[in-house]
């Protein structure tokens, strides 16, 4: 399958703006609130340990898949997969829909970012950290200005991709992530100096063997899965700006490390700040997810008087960036989809883009507000959640599965090596073929199991 001749391929300028953009799209959200969460439950430098050996094994290995098909076809997921036959259409279908339900539902909470980000400079630190979390309850739930925030956050995310890959993305990450980096190092050291946080660091960076155990693989298994951007069609897409004459191995190595290292950054910030609240590892673990960001941290910022207001800004600056750059690869990708299927232009393409997300995303949001009856996975939850259910634990284990059986045993890894080959040396090839053919494929079958069994509450995570 070829593009139309009309229709001009985008391409990045270089190895480091892919990269750079890469890494923007793998850190996010989940690298700022559920990564410290899971090194505080799991023994600290026991779960960076095993994270690291993770990233650098079954991680590299998915990338290096996604982006090599992305280059060799030169198309999204839809029409890489077709490349080699319409009956294999329907993995990259499956890969398709993935990102055009997780971007609706990331820009809402990308809107509770902004919100957050401008109201320590409105409403102050005090006000953020009232009692009981009800600056957060009393804005996400029946407060319509929801809606509002989630749109200014879309726009910014959509002005970037429209501006175009280099042009827009390629310059936007060039100054968000060296940016959130700086951020995330100066948080961390000023975090440390607070009394009582070196003991939350001394946790955080040593291990703990005692604490290894099969949740603790299966919890760095997952949150290493989700947090690389794998199996979303980013990779593929992002792959297929790629030219022939740079390093897939090199690029998708300095990916992994870039995502470790913010996550082990977020880490550095958030553990002990909490553990000087908290004072616990175990108080810190009970804290997952959005309450551990949009009310714990608050909580703590309160806590370093005259700077509350500068480092709650600045924080919540460093996560509006995070979010936006996985929002904006994300984007991207659903434009380069509908771009890739239809030969339109990519004016019209992002148009539809932008109708779909805002529509979709004011449907999840309304299960905050008008349909917050509506409790799709039991009492307590809501559309949000679903959604994320269904990419997150089920969509992505089942498409990556699908990719490591089309390229292990269909279409056979050759073809990929003969590509890889073309800008640098393969000398981990045969470890390559057996982590895509073997180990790959049991390893998300265990991910898809185990979030399944989490979620109806069979299995502890």
């Amino acid at each position: 399958m070829t593009m139309s001749k009309n229709i001009e391929r985008a391409s990045w300028s270089g190895k480091w703006a892919f990269i750079l953009a890469a890494a923007a799209s793998a850190v996010g959200l989940g690298n700022m609130w559920r990564f410290p969460y899971l090194a505080a439950k799991y023994g600290g430098g026991t779960f960076l340990l095993t994270y690291i050996v993770l990233v650098f094994t079954f991680g590299a290995s998915m990338l290096l898949l996604e982006t090599a098909l992305g280059r060799k076809t030169g198309m999204s997921a839809i029409g890489a997969f077709k490349h080699y036959g319409k009956k294999y259409a329907f993995i990259g279908v499956l890969t398709s829909a993935i990102p055009f339900i997780i971007v609706p539902y990331y820009c809402i909470i990308g809107g509770w970012v902004t919100k957050y980000m401008v109201g320590y400079l409105v409403d102050g630190p005090l006000a953020i950290a009232a009692e009981g979390g009800s600056y957060f309850v009393n804005f996400v739930y029946g407060d319509m200005s929801t809606y509002f925030w989630m749109t200014v956050f879309m726009v910014v995310v959509f002005i970037v991709v429209a501006l175009g890959v280099k042009g827009g993305i390629e310059k936007v990450n060039l100054v968000m992530m060296p940016t959130l980096i700086l951020l995330a190092v100066g948080i961390a050291i000023y975090t440390m100096t607070m009394p009582g946080a070196l003991e939350g660091v001394l946790y955080y960076i040593t291990p703990d063997f005692s604490k290894f155990s099969p949740e603790l693989v299966i919890g760095a298994l997952g949150q290493m899965f989700y947090s690389l951007s794998l199996a979303m069609g980013i990779m593929i897409t992002y792959g297929s700006y790629l030219e022939k004459k740079e390093s897939l191995t090199s690029s998708v190595v300095r990916v992994g490390g870039f995502d470790l290292g913010v996550s082990f950054l977020a880490g550095l910030m958030i553990v002990p700040a909490a553990f000087v609240a908290m004072g616990s590892a175990e108080a810190v673990a009970a804290k997952a997810g959005p309450s551990l960001m949009f009310i714990t941290l608050p909580t703590v910022f309160t806590d370093m008087g005259g700077m509350a207001t500068v480092i709650g800004f600045l924080f919540f600056l460093l996560v509006f960036f995070a979010a936006a750059t996985s929002a904006i690869s994300l984007t991207e990708t659903c434009a380069s989809i509908i771009q890739d299927a239809t030969q339109w232009s990519r004016k019209k393409c992002l148009g539809i883009v932008f109708v779909f997300i805002f529509v979709f995303g004011a449907f999840i949001n309304a299960g905050y507000n008008v349909l917050i009856g509506i409790e799709p996975l039991g009492p307590g939850t809501q559309i949000l959640d679903f959604a994320d259910f269904v990419t997150n634990s089920v969509m992505m284990p089942i498409a990556a599965l699908l990719t490591c059986i089309f390229v292990g045993w269909l279409v056979k890894p050759q073809d990929l090596i003969d590509e890889i080959k073309i800008s640098s040396a393969f000398k981990l090839e045969k470890a390559w073929v057996i982590m895509i053919k073997f180990i790959a494929p049991v390893l998300l079958v265990i991910i898809l199991v185990a979030y399944v069994a989490a979620t109806f509450g069979f299995f502890s995570m």
